[in-house]
């Protein structure tokens, strides 16, 4: 049975001005999760004019964020006809998955060698505050998520390739938003994470490598049943 739309609740969110950071880059990250957490659906477009009203500022500014987040395929500028968001494309998210694997192995391999104590036990802790996560909270669990593997490459001192992977995910993201609770149980998720770390702390290279893989291949084993679920989020095939 197909599904048009993931249930959820409407957003609420508001942009807020930091004064520390460009308007244009907060109101890319501020774009880029709606789009992510599928509240701008594929298809939509995306008035520059309108977004600078909402968020009081000039359009050059939605410009910017706009020009961001075309690089990372999750709008596409159409002159004379507007930007839209675009769907999800699946070679795009099995590409993302490729090059994710290949850096995110390479470092759980090193920390397995030498993440320190205290690395490990903050693992522990975000493996915790995930089971502890009441049903239906996924944008809180997927926040833990990205800190706990964000946490395993600075662990190691690896900020940039961590960047890397935050520049080529936002696909993979999207993918996420619609398979939880449903293709990817966030029990399984948790017993995954925790395997990662039980490999990292034993000194194991060969263990922490081998769990992380299997954990990052679950996308490629519930990818066909989400586009079938959902397919006006998808490209056609």
């Amino acid at each position: 049975m197909q599904e048009t739309a993931k249930p959820q609740k409407p957003s609420r969110r508001s942009f807020r001005h930091i004064e520390s950071v460009s308007i244009g880059t907060q109101l890319y990250h501020h774009l880029r999760g709606a789009i992510i957490r599928g509240e701008l659906r594929p298809g939509q477009a995306l008035s520059e004019a309108e977004i600078a009203r909402q968020n009081s500022t000039s359009r050059q500014p939605v410009r910017e964020a706009f020009i961001k987040l075309a690089e990372e395929r999750l709008v596409s500028i159409q002159p004379q006809r507007g930007t839209f968001v675009v769907k999800i494309s699946v070679a795009d998210v099995l590409d993302a998955r490729f090059v994710r694997e290949a850096i995110e192995v390479a470092v759980a391999q090193e920390a397995a060698t030498s993440a320190p104590p205290s690395a490990i036990k903050d693992l522990r802790q975000l493996i915790e505050k995930q089971k502890s996560m009441e049903h239906g909270h996924n944008e809180e669990f997927l926040a833990l998520d990205e800190e706990f593997h964000r946490t395993i490459a600075l662990s190691v001192g690896r900020a940039h390739a961590w960047r890397v992977i935050e520049n080529i995910k936002a696909q993979m993201d999207r993918i996420r938003y619609l398979s939880l609770d449903d293709a990817t149980p966030l029990p399984l998720i948790i017993e995954q994470h925790t395997r990662m770390v039980d490999g990292i702390e034993a000194g194991d290279p060969t263990a922490a490598a081998a769990a992380t893989r299997s954990h990052l291949r679950e996308i490629i084993v519930s990818l066909p049943d989400i586009a079938a679920r959902f397919p006006d989020f998808f490209e056609a095939a």
